[in-house]
């Protein structure tokens, strides 16, 4: 049975990796030439490519021994985007104001962690632990408890009606394997290569 595994791929093995967001977009064309464009997906998937920085057969190893872990395509896991890793701009640190996470109304105490991009909000489900800071009406708090495993931000008290809650956090993409079979090629002594491998953002 597949599931969900709450182990990140090493960082080093990502090194060289590509990747970005894809959207499915259905276009008609209507016979006066105007199209009509609607999309089924709310939010966009992410894609990578990682394997092609892998140069060590040492590496090469952990790689495949991490696929296997994994049963190839069967059970997801933590990968770090290294372009977007954050609740801010990759270079600067995040802080507890960062993004608004919902309003107080003075019942509710769970709150799901949100990244905007515009006007869409991209539910964070695997923040990485330690990492959260918050704020109710720009002030910092601690009272409150973090789920790394669903992105769940649970305060001991519930935030008074109308205050403003943010925060600011690390984190990373839930995905899969995109592939049953990884390739090495022995390049010379202790040297070798991946075929990149393609990885899938997964909804958990």
């Amino acid at each position: 049975m597949s599931a969900f595994h709450e182990v990140s791929l090493p960082a080093r093995l990502a090194f060289g990796s590509t990747g970005g967001v894809e959207r499915r977009t259905e276009v008609v064309t209507l016979g006066s030439g105007y199209e009509r464009r609607s999309s089924p997906w709310a939010h966009g998937r992410r894609r990578y490519l990682i394997g092609a920085g892998v140069r060590s057969l040492d590496d090469a190893a952990a790689l495949v021994a991490f696929f296997e872990a994994r049963r190839g395509r069967l059970h997801g896991f933590r990968f770090k985007d290294f372009a977007d890793f954050k609740s801010c701009a990759p270079s600067a640190a995040a802080s507890a104001g960062d993004q608004v996470i919902g309003v107080g109304d003075g019942a509710t105490t769970a709150f799901q962690l949100v990244k905007a991009y515009g006007e869409v909000a991209r539910e964070i489900r695997k923040p990485v632990a330690g990492t959260v800071v918050a704020a109710l009406d720009g002030v910092a708090t601690s009272d409150f408890t973090v789920d790394a495993a669903s992105g769940v931000v649970t305060f001991a008290d519930a935030p008074a009606a109308g205050v403003e809650v943010t925060a600011g956090f690390q984190f990373d993409t839930p995905v899969r394997f995109d592939t049953d079979r990884i390739d090495v090629t022995l390049e010379g002594f202790e040297a070798g290569r991946v075929v990149a491998a393609p990885l899938i953002e997964v909804r958990v």
